[in-house]
């Protein structure tokens, strides 16, 4: 078992964090909100840090998962920052999506210092990471990977390594263009349903079990049916993380038209009051429009 810090205990960090004290790996938590690390605390085996620094010291792994880019910057860089305590050898694996320009920068600076860095940004949301089922995309050497898979698997129901420093971040973007328009897709035949005068249950349980079929339609079309939109992964971060998209689109020359049209949409369901509804609300714009 490995001494590890977690970073950041949103979500998704606090049962990512909850999973490795179950497992028996030894576990320092830190958190920007002092009373999330105590209700961790207080929930699982392990102890709590007042600073990133302190809380990565004699560490072995370091995970974070926090906001965006400058977030990440804050959370490794700086006298209380992680990069300041951990001790030459020690892995960092960020579990935050960000760009990749980000992910290769800190990962310069971390070789600099001596550590390992593996980008690990991950799909499944917040079910995914309580029950423990997430899927990792990784980059970064094929050392320090082969070192953090085995503590990554506490929480992951699969883990590969892409490339070198940033392939995770990018596999995760190629993750969150997929996304964008399977939503949007089963908005459309949902709303269109609805129009045409079909019951969306039936309709759901016919078509999910052919070539329509995704873990959209079997995860969020009963609550996209019932105008539900409380839970899952919220609507500005997926606007967050699109814009990471169509930013590395421009640089290198891909064309992602369809993405661009849904974070468009994305942004109407925003000026509509659903800044923090989960992604499936993209079915509330269609309703709003008739």
């Amino acid at each position: 078992m490995a001494k590890v810090a977690f970073l950041g205990l949103g979500v998704m960090g606090f049962p990512m964090a909850g999973h490795l004290a179950a497992k028996g790996h030894a576990v320092r938590v830190w958190n920007r909100s002092p009373a999330k690390a105590e209700a961790w605390v207080a929930t699982h085996a392990g102890t709590r840090a007042a600073t990133a620094a302190e809380a990565v010291a004699g560490a072995e792994f370091v995970m974070a998962c926090v906001g965006n880019d400058d977030d990440l910057r804050q959370v490794c860089l700086g006298e209380t920052g992680a990069f300041a305590g951990m001790a030459p050898g020690a892995i960092f694996i960020d579990h935050t999506t960000v760009s990749a320009q980000v992910t290769r920068e800190l990962s310069a600076i971390a070789a600099e210092k001596g550590l390992g860095f593996v980008d690990a940004p991950v799909s499944g949301g917040q079910a995914g990471a309580e029950n423990g089922v997430l899927s990792v995309m990784c980059g970064g050497s094929e050392a320090d990977y082969a070192a953090a898979e085995p503590v990554i698997a506490a929480y992951a129901r699969i883990c590969r390594r892409l490339g070198e420093s940033g392939a995770g971040q990018l596999a995760k973007m190629c993750n969150q263009i997929a996304i964008a328009g399977l939503v949007q897709g089963l908005a459309e035949s949902l709303h269109f349903a609805e129009k045409a005068g079909l019951d969306a249950g039936a309709l759901v349980e016919v078509i999910s079990q052919g070539a329509a079929g995704s873990w959209q339609m079997t995860n969020r079309s009963k609550t996209m049916a019932e105008n539900r939109f409380d839970f899952g992964f919220a609507v500005d971060w997926m606007r967050k993380d699109l814009g990471i998209c169509l930013a590395t689109a421009n640089e290198t020359g891909a064309s992602l038209p369809v993405t661009a049209l849904v974070d468009q949409f994305y942004k109407d369901v925003q000026k509509m009051g659903g800044g923090r509804w989960d992604t499936s609300s993209l079915i509330a714009r269609l309703r709003a429009l008739g």
